[in-house]
Protein backbone atom coordinates (compact mmCIF):
# COMPACT_ATOMS: atom_id res chain seq x y z
CA UNK A 1 0.00 0.00 0.00
CA UNK A 2 1.35 3.43 -0.96
CA UNK A 3 0.35 6.78 0.51
CA UNK A 4 0.39 10.34 -0.80
CA UNK A 5 -0.23 13.31 1.48
CA UNK A 6 -2.27 16.35 0.57
CA UNK A 7 -1.34 18.88 3.21
CA UNK A 8 -1.41 17.92 6.87
CA UNK A 9 -4.94 16.57 7.07
CA UNK A 10 -5.66 14.41 4.01
CA UNK A 11 -4.02 11.27 2.65
CA UNK A 12 -4.65 9.07 -0.37
CA UNK A 13 -3.71 5.42 -0.04
CA UNK A 14 -3.54 3.04 -2.98
CA UNK A 15 -4.48 -0.57 -2.30
CA UNK A 16 -3.45 -3.75 -4.06
CA UNK A 17 -2.83 -3.08 -7.72
CA UNK A 18 -3.68 0.60 -7.24
CA UNK A 19 -7.20 0.46 -8.66
CA UNK A 20 -8.74 1.17 -5.22
CA UNK A 21 -7.92 4.55 -3.70
CA UNK A 22 -8.65 5.37 -0.08
CA UNK A 23 -9.21 9.07 0.59
CA UNK A 24 -8.46 9.45 4.30
CA UNK A 25 -9.74 12.35 6.40
CA UNK A 26 -6.81 12.69 8.80
CA UNK A 27 -7.35 15.45 11.33
CA UNK A 28 -7.99 13.20 14.32
CA UNK A 29 -7.41 15.74 17.09
CA UNK A 30 -10.32 17.81 15.75
CA UNK A 31 -12.51 14.79 14.84
CA UNK A 32 -11.95 15.77 11.21
CA UNK A 33 -13.66 19.16 11.53
CA UNK A 34 -13.22 20.71 8.09
CA UNK A 35 -11.06 23.82 8.34
CA UNK A 36 -10.14 25.96 5.34
CA UNK A 37 -6.81 24.15 5.09
CA UNK A 38 -8.46 20.75 5.22
CA UNK A 39 -11.06 21.78 2.62
CA UNK A 40 -8.29 22.83 0.26
CA UNK A 41 -6.59 19.48 0.78
CA UNK A 42 -9.78 17.51 0.10
CA UNK A 43 -10.27 19.49 -3.10
CA UNK A 44 -6.67 18.92 -4.20
CA UNK A 45 -6.87 15.19 -3.47
CA UNK A 46 -10.09 14.91 -5.47
CA UNK A 47 -8.54 16.78 -8.39
CA UNK A 48 -5.66 14.31 -8.41
CA UNK A 49 -7.95 11.29 -8.18
CA UNK A 50 -10.25 12.57 -10.93
CA UNK A 51 -7.28 12.94 -13.26
CA UNK A 52 -5.99 9.40 -12.59
CA UNK A 53 -7.61 6.95 -15.03
CA UNK A 54 -6.14 3.97 -13.17
CA UNK A 55 -8.39 4.56 -10.14
CA UNK A 56 -11.56 2.48 -10.49
CA UNK A 57 -13.07 3.12 -7.02
CA UNK A 58 -12.49 5.65 -4.25
CA UNK A 59 -13.30 4.89 -0.59
CA UNK A 60 -13.72 7.83 1.79
CA UNK A 61 -12.58 6.99 5.33
CA UNK A 62 -11.47 8.57 8.60
CA UNK A 63 -8.39 8.07 10.75
CA UNK A 64 -10.31 9.05 13.91
CA UNK A 65 -11.74 6.31 16.12
CA UNK A 66 -14.73 8.40 17.23
CA UNK A 67 -15.81 10.27 14.13
CA UNK A 68 -15.98 10.12 10.38
CA UNK A 69 -16.25 13.93 10.30
CA UNK A 70 -18.08 16.37 12.57
CA UNK A 71 -18.57 18.98 9.85
CA UNK A 72 -17.27 22.50 9.49
CA UNK A 73 -14.64 23.80 11.90
CA UNK A 74 -16.89 26.10 13.92
CA UNK A 75 -14.00 27.37 16.01
CA UNK A 76 -12.38 28.68 12.84
CA UNK A 77 -15.72 29.99 11.56
CA UNK A 78 -16.28 31.89 14.82
CA UNK A 79 -13.12 33.90 14.16
CA UNK A 80 -14.19 34.99 10.66
CA UNK A 81 -15.43 38.40 9.73
CA UNK A 82 -18.33 38.47 7.30
CA UNK A 83 -15.91 39.26 4.48
CA UNK A 84 -13.66 36.34 5.43
CA UNK A 85 -16.66 33.99 5.50
CA UNK A 86 -17.62 35.08 1.99
CA UNK A 87 -14.06 34.53 0.76
CA UNK A 88 -13.91 31.09 2.39
CA UNK A 89 -17.12 29.84 0.81
CA UNK A 90 -15.64 28.75 -2.58
CA UNK A 91 -12.93 26.81 -0.74
CA UNK A 92 -15.52 24.93 1.30
CA UNK A 93 -17.72 24.25 -1.72
CA UNK A 94 -14.79 22.88 -3.71
CA UNK A 95 -14.21 20.17 -1.10
CA UNK A 96 -17.78 18.87 -1.27
CA UNK A 97 -18.14 19.17 -5.04
CA UNK A 98 -14.72 17.53 -5.42
CA UNK A 99 -16.05 14.36 -3.80
CA UNK A 100 -19.43 14.63 -5.53
CA UNK A 101 -17.89 14.99 -8.99
CA UNK A 102 -15.35 12.17 -8.77
CA UNK A 103 -15.90 10.25 -12.01
CA UNK A 104 -15.41 6.77 -10.57
CA UNK A 105 -17.70 4.99 -8.07
CA UNK A 106 -17.26 6.21 -4.48
CA UNK A 107 -17.99 4.49 -1.17
CA UNK A 108 -18.08 6.24 2.21
CA UNK A 109 -17.11 4.27 5.33
CA UNK A 110 -18.85 5.91 8.29
CA UNK A 111 -17.61 5.17 11.78
CA UNK A 112 -18.81 7.34 14.64
CA UNK A 113 -20.15 10.84 14.12
CA UNK A 114 -20.93 12.05 10.60
CA UNK A 115 -22.63 15.37 11.23
CA UNK A 116 -23.31 18.45 9.12
CA UNK A 117 -20.62 18.76 6.51
CA UNK A 118 -19.29 15.36 7.57
CA UNK A 119 -22.55 13.69 6.59
CA UNK A 120 -22.61 15.77 3.42
CA UNK A 121 -19.24 14.32 2.41
CA UNK A 122 -20.76 10.86 2.84
CA UNK A 123 -23.91 11.88 0.92
CA UNK A 124 -21.66 12.99 -1.94
CA UNK A 125 -20.57 9.35 -2.35
CA UNK A 126 -22.50 6.75 -4.33
CA UNK A 127 -22.78 4.22 -1.48
CA UNK A 128 -22.56 4.69 2.29
CA UNK A 129 -21.40 1.82 4.50
CA UNK A 130 -21.64 2.34 8.27
CA UNK A 131 -21.06 0.38 11.44
CA UNK A 132 -22.99 0.28 14.72
CA UNK A 133 -21.16 3.35 16.07
CA UNK A 134 -22.48 5.61 13.30
CA UNK A 135 -24.46 8.71 14.20
CA UNK A 136 -25.52 10.88 11.26
CA UNK A 137 -27.42 14.12 10.84
CA UNK A 138 -27.64 17.61 9.42
CA UNK A 139 -27.87 19.90 12.49
CA UNK A 140 -27.06 23.18 10.75
CA UNK A 141 -30.34 24.98 11.53
CA UNK A 142 -29.57 24.54 15.23
CA UNK A 143 -26.60 26.93 14.81
CA UNK A 144 -28.36 29.39 12.51
CA UNK A 145 -27.29 28.19 9.07
CA UNK A 146 -28.42 25.54 6.58
CA UNK A 147 -26.69 22.49 5.13
CA UNK A 148 -24.36 24.10 2.62
CA UNK A 149 -22.30 21.19 1.34
CA UNK A 150 -25.05 19.70 -0.79
CA UNK A 151 -27.27 18.38 1.98
CA UNK A 152 -30.49 20.15 1.01
CA UNK A 153 -30.19 18.63 -2.48
CA UNK A 154 -28.61 15.24 -1.87
CA UNK A 155 -30.68 14.14 1.11
CA UNK A 156 -34.09 14.55 -0.62
CA UNK A 157 -32.75 12.59 -3.59
CA UNK A 158 -31.78 9.79 -1.22
CA UNK A 159 -34.78 9.61 1.16
CA UNK A 160 -37.52 11.78 -0.37
CA UNK A 161 -38.59 15.36 0.27
CA UNK A 162 -40.74 14.86 3.39
CA UNK A 163 -38.24 12.68 5.24
CA UNK A 164 -35.39 15.05 4.35
CA UNK A 165 -37.46 18.02 5.57
CA UNK A 166 -38.08 16.31 8.92
CA UNK A 167 -34.41 15.54 9.38
CA UNK A 168 -33.16 18.99 8.38
CA UNK A 169 -35.81 20.95 10.28
CA UNK A 170 -35.47 18.99 13.52
CA UNK A 171 -31.65 18.89 13.27
CA UNK A 172 -31.81 15.53 15.01
CA UNK A 173 -29.07 12.95 15.13
CA UNK A 174 -29.84 9.47 13.83
CA UNK A 175 -28.12 6.33 15.10
CA UNK A 176 -26.98 3.48 12.92
CA UNK A 177 -29.98 1.12 12.90
CA UNK A 178 -32.51 3.87 12.22
CA UNK A 179 -30.18 5.43 9.66
CA UNK A 180 -30.21 2.19 7.71
CA UNK A 181 -33.99 1.85 8.01
CA UNK A 182 -34.49 5.40 6.69
CA UNK A 183 -32.00 4.95 3.85
CA UNK A 184 -29.50 7.45 5.25
CA UNK A 185 -26.87 4.73 4.99
CA UNK A 186 -26.97 1.74 2.65
CA UNK A 187 -25.23 -1.05 4.58
CA UNK A 188 -24.39 -1.81 8.19
CA UNK A 189 -21.23 -3.80 8.80
CA UNK A 190 -19.18 -4.87 11.78
CA UNK A 191 -16.33 -2.69 10.53
CA UNK A 192 -17.27 0.05 8.08
CA UNK A 193 -13.82 0.59 6.59
CA UNK A 194 -13.14 -3.10 6.04
CA UNK A 195 -16.56 -3.64 4.47
CA UNK A 196 -16.23 -0.55 2.26
CA UNK A 197 -12.80 -1.63 1.01
CA UNK A 198 -14.12 -5.14 0.32
CA UNK A 199 -17.00 -3.67 -1.68
CA UNK A 200 -14.54 -1.44 -3.53
CA UNK A 201 -12.46 -4.49 -4.41
CA UNK A 202 -15.50 -6.16 -5.94
CA UNK A 203 -16.39 -3.04 -7.89
CA UNK A 204 -12.81 -2.61 -9.10
CA UNK A 205 -12.93 -6.01 -10.78
CA UNK A 206 -15.32 -4.57 -13.36
CA UNK A 207 -14.63 -2.47 -16.44
CA UNK A 208 -13.29 1.00 -15.52
CA UNK A 209 -14.84 2.40 -18.70
CA UNK A 210 -18.16 0.77 -17.86
CA UNK A 211 -18.08 1.92 -14.23
CA UNK A 212 -17.51 5.56 -15.10
CA UNK A 213 -20.11 5.54 -17.86
CA UNK A 214 -22.70 3.89 -15.60
CA UNK A 215 -22.07 6.48 -12.89
CA UNK A 216 -22.32 9.30 -15.43
CA UNK A 217 -25.62 7.96 -16.74
CA UNK A 218 -27.13 7.61 -13.28
CA UNK A 219 -25.98 11.04 -12.12
CA UNK A 220 -27.00 12.91 -15.27
CA UNK A 221 -30.32 11.09 -15.47
CA UNK A 222 -31.45 12.06 -11.96
CA UNK A 223 -34.41 14.41 -12.06
CA UNK A 224 -35.10 13.94 -15.76
CA UNK A 225 -38.29 12.45 -17.13
CA UNK A 226 -38.01 8.86 -18.32
CA UNK A 227 -37.66 9.68 -22.01
CA UNK A 228 -34.84 12.19 -21.37
CA UNK A 229 -33.18 9.80 -18.95
CA UNK A 230 -33.14 7.04 -21.52
CA UNK A 231 -31.41 9.40 -23.95
CA UNK A 232 -28.74 10.01 -21.31
CA UNK A 233 -28.37 6.26 -20.91
CA UNK A 234 -28.11 5.74 -24.66
CA UNK A 235 -25.35 8.33 -24.93
CA UNK A 236 -23.45 6.60 -22.13
CA UNK A 237 -23.96 3.22 -23.82
CA UNK A 238 -22.58 4.56 -27.09
CA UNK A 239 -19.51 5.83 -25.24
CA UNK A 240 -18.62 2.29 -24.15
CA UNK A 241 -20.07 0.09 -26.91
CA UNK A 242 -16.98 0.38 -29.12
CA UNK A 243 -14.39 0.58 -26.35
CA UNK A 244 -11.47 -1.72 -25.72
CA UNK A 245 -13.08 -2.69 -22.43
CA UNK A 246 -16.22 -3.89 -24.20
CA UNK A 247 -14.19 -5.99 -26.64
CA UNK A 248 -12.13 -7.48 -23.82
CA UNK A 249 -15.20 -8.17 -21.68
CA UNK A 250 -16.97 -10.09 -24.43
CA UNK A 251 -13.79 -12.01 -25.32
CA UNK A 252 -13.10 -12.93 -21.70
CA UNK A 253 -16.68 -14.12 -21.21
CA UNK A 254 -16.51 -16.36 -24.26
CA UNK A 255 -13.05 -17.66 -23.33
CA UNK A 256 -14.14 -18.24 -19.70
CA UNK A 257 -11.31 -16.18 -18.23
CA UNK A 258 -10.89 -13.10 -16.07
CA UNK A 259 -10.90 -9.86 -18.11
CA UNK A 260 -7.72 -7.83 -18.43
CA UNK A 261 -9.31 -4.42 -18.80
CA UNK A 262 -7.42 -1.96 -21.03
CA UNK A 263 -9.38 0.89 -19.43
CA UNK A 264 -10.15 2.58 -22.72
Amino acid sequence: MSEQRFGEFVAVRRHGDGHVAELVLDRPKAMNAVSSEMARSIGAACDALAADASVRVTVLTSSNDRAFCVGADLKERNSFTDAELVRQRPTARAAYTGVLELPMPTVAAVHGFALGGGFELALACDVIVADSTAVVGLPEVSVGVIPGGGGTQLLPRRVGAARAAELVFTARRVEAAEARDLGLVDELAEDARTAALEMAGRIAGNSPVGLRAAKRAMRLGQGLDLRAGLEVEDAAWRSVAFSGDRAEGVAAFNEKRKPQWPGE
